[in-house]
């Protein structure tokens, strides 16, 4: 779908939106993926271990990137809730798998819940131009 340069970006490879949004939206050379907590597009199923919770809401994050045109690379922006700060450690090292060479400005804040009770939820801005 499109709105004149804001376009709607949909991938099958990342969990449906559990809400009325968008996986992501692309706007000019900006795109914005929706918040993604670890439930596994193939089944549906929230993933309960925290630190394959961390690979997967990361690996939505990135099919999501791919269906707008855009890379990891290009991630300018992450911002990170989580719902034990305890975990902070434990996140880093699952994330650096994912941004080795690149290094976002990133926030990372504790909340006390999330959507479905998940452990952590992860949102992202690329830039593409």
């Amino acid at each position: 779908m499109t709105g004149g340069r804001i376009e709607y970006v949909y991938t099958d490879k990342a969990p449906k939106p559990v809400g009325p949004y968008s996986q992501a939206v692309k706007a000019g050379c900006f795109v914005f993926v929706a918040g993604q907590i670890p439930l596994d597009p193939s089944t549906g199923k929230l993933v309960e271990d925290f630190e394959e919770a961390a690979r997967r809401a990361l690996e939505n994050v990135k099919a999501i990137l791919e269906a707008a045109g855009a890379t990891l690379g290009d991630v300018v922006k992450v911002t990170v809730y989580i719902r034990d700060i305890s975990r902070f450690q434990d996140f880093n090292r699952v994330y650096s798998e994912f941004f080795r060479d690149s290094k976002p400005a990133r926030a990372v804040v504790e909340v006390s819940n999330l959507p479905l009770n998940a452990p952590l939820e992860i949102e992202a801005i690329a830039y593409t131009c």
